[in-house]
């Protein structure tokens, strides 16, 4: 326990100083800046242990395995960072834009997957680079959800017009549910050593297990912390009971084998639209958006440093090089055409604004929740090679492409691009 606080201690003062250090020098969003900074510091860590000083890389390796980035992401930090950023997304934004969210977050993080697994076996043909194809879908799986903690952390930043904000976040905060089923099914037949695919009738039990079981566990109890918050108003009790809404929300959903991840955003949509408005004064809306406000930021700090620390433990090849650089691409294609296929189908029935698959494609930012998953997988010679793939497509979607997102809509949009933003 004593080992575990002083390792947290540790992230949150480089959290601070590395935040410090951006906001003196390089003025960047503090996700991003912090997530350089620590790129850098793991670069000149790796330096120091080339010039002779190996103790300092093996001290550092040392302190990442005991921090166990997949544990600390999936079964701790994500459920504070899911809920903090549901509680401001507006149920009636969300609503006008439902259908397109939701072919975005099914049929295209499925078509995503299929298309990155292709693409990326094929590619890996090319380079001599040998993956099984279900490991190269496996990798699709993993890769094709967007990341909502990457993704809103940000879009808020950017100052991105606020329809959107609501398309890109509505759809991220519930395509990792799809992600996650997608995963564990090719995941599965991966450990089975089974070559045919797994049935649509597994993959049904599956999502209804993990997805709709995760919503409805996520429903009744935000229910329950509604009716308990409208009883009391004392912002102590009342942050304390969203505490304990999170913290047990996610935890009874992951005993219940389903999903804790849409378990919270849909508490958290719950309680932050009619918990807000009809169970809150404004002095406990004031702490509590303080409070959780708070939470998101100090959170997001120690996520975006220990991202840009787990550097140092990939292994690096040649092979993998040249893998990472053919596989970005793949999936910017794929994403764009898993985007624009339910666009030109909705186009039927309502207008787009010119550029808006584009748009949608550069701000589908990726970040630890794929990281963690690809830690998960058991060790083989193929973990190795999707982990590093996986870091670069990472790296380069918060740093490219999240420092790019508000000049990219800019240029697609024109001059007018505040008003045709809006109506996007």
């Amino acid at each position: 326990m004593v080992e575990l606080l002083e390792l947290f201690s540790l992230l949150v003062v480089l959290a601070a100083i590395f935040s410090y250090l951006n906001h003196r020098l390089l003025g960047l969003p503090t996700t991003i800046g912090l997530m350089a900074i620590a790129l850098v510091f793991s670069l000149g860590l790796i330096a120091l242990g080339a010039a002779g000083f190996p103790g300092v890389i093996d001290r550092a390796e040392w302190i990442l395995e005991r921090i166990d980035f997949n544990a600390t992401l999936m079964h701790g930090m994500l459920s504070f960072l899911l809920f903090a950023g549901a509680l401001h997304v507006n149920l009636e934004d969300l609503a006008r834009v439902k259908w397109i969210i939701g072919s975005l977050a099914t049929a295209g993080v499925v078509a995503s997957t299929l298309i990155v697994g292709s693409l990326t076996w094929l590619a890996f043909q090319a380079i001599d680079l040998e993956l099984p194809f279900l490991y190269c879908l496996l990798f699709g799986a993993l890769i094709s959800p967007t990341d909502p903690i990457a993704v809103i952390g940000i879009l808020k930043t950017i100052g991105a017009p606020k329809s959107l904000e609501t398309k890109i976040a509505g759809e991220s905060l519930f395509n990792d549910g799809v992600g996650i089923v997608v995963f564990l099914a090719v995941l599965g037949m991966v450990e089975g050593g089974r070559e045919a695919p797994v049935t649509l009738l597994d993959v049904e039990l599956l999502f209804v297990q993990e997805a709709v079981g995760g919503a409805l566990v996520g429903l009744v109890l935000g229910m329950i912390a509604y009716r308990m918050l409208k009883s009391v108003d004392n912002y102590q009790v009342e942050i304390l009971l969203s505490l304990a809404l999170v913290m047990g929300g996610f935890a009874l959903a992951d005993r219940l084998h389903t999903s804790g991840v849409l378990a919270v955003v849909v508490a958290g949509l719950l309680i932050g639209n009619h918990g807000r408005s009809y169970a809150m004064s404004d002095r406990t809306r004031e702490h509590l958006d303080t409070f959780w406000e708070l939470v998101d930021e100090l959170m997001n700090a120690v996520l975006f440093v220990l991202i840009g620390f787990e550097l140092l433990v990939l292994t690096f090849t040649p092979h993998h090089l040249i893998a990472a650089l053919v596989v970005v691409p793949i999936v910017l294609l794929a994403r764009f055409i898993s985007v624009s296929i339910p666009i030109a189908v909705f186009r039927l029935r309502q207008e787009f604004t010119p550029g808006v698959a584009r748009i949608l494609t550069w701000g589908g930012l990726r970040g630890g929740i794929s990281i963690a998953l690809a830690l998960s997988l058991p060790p083989s010679p193929e973990r190795s090679v999707i982990l590093t793939i996986t870091y670069a497509v990472v790296v380069f979607s918060i740093l490219v492409q999240g420092l790019t997102i508000r000049r990219v809509a800019a240029r697609l949009m024109g001059p007018a691009r505040s008003k045709q933003l809006g109506a996007i």
